[in-house]
C-alpha cells in the first residue's frame, strides 16, 4: 500500500517553514507543527512511511499545499510506452502508470515518483539530466 514517505513530509515541513518562518525562531507555523507530529510518530515507530488516512486533515492540507508546488508528472516527453515498452525508457514509469497519471492520487503519484528516482535508470536521470548539467556551466 502506498504511503507518504518521510522524505515527503520533510520537504513539506521545510517549505512551510520558508513560506511561514517563526516570527521569533521558537514559534512554528500551523503547518509545521501538524507535519511535524506525523513525522515525530513515524520516526518514533521507526516507519519510513506514514499510512495516508493517519494524517490528520490539517497534515493532509498542509501535504497537499507542498505537492501543489511539485511537479505533477516526470514526463520528459520521449515516451516508448507508446512504441510497446512496458517500462518508459523516457521517464521510468509503468504503461499502466503512464495511463493512469491523471487519475492518480497524489499519494500514488508521489510513490511512483519515489520509485523512479531511487531507481533512476530513465533518461530523466542519466542522459538528459547529465545534459543540463553540462549547459548550465558557464
Amino acid at each position: 500500500m502506498p504511503g507518504i514517505h518521510i522524505t515527503d513530509i520533510e520537504a513539506a515541513i521545510n517549505y512551510w517553514r520558508a513560506k511561514a518562518p517563526s516570527p521569533d525562531g521558537v514559534t512554528l507555523a500551523a503547518e509545521v507543527r501538524v507535519l511535524a507530529e506525523v513525522y515525530a510518530r513515524i520516526v518514533f515507530q521507526r516507519q519510513d512511511l506514514a499510512d495516508e488516512s493517519s494524517f490528520p486533515p490539517g497534515a493532509m492540507a498542509a501535504w497537499l499545499a507542498w505537492y501543489d508546488s511539485t511537479a505533477d508528472t516526470p514526463c520528459i516527453a520521449i515516451c516508448s510506452t507508446s512504441q510497446g515498452d512496458e517500462l518508459c525508457k523516457g521517464c521510468g514509469r509503468t504503461f499502466g502508470e503512464v495511463q493512469h497519471w491523471l487519475a492518480m492520487s497524489p499519494v500514488d503519484k508521489r510513490s511512483t515518483w519515489r520509485r523512479i528516482t531511487q531507481e533512476a535508470t530513465a533518461w530523466r536521470f542519466g542522459r538528459y539530466a547529465d545534459r543540463a548539467l553540462e549547459n548550465s556551466k558557464p
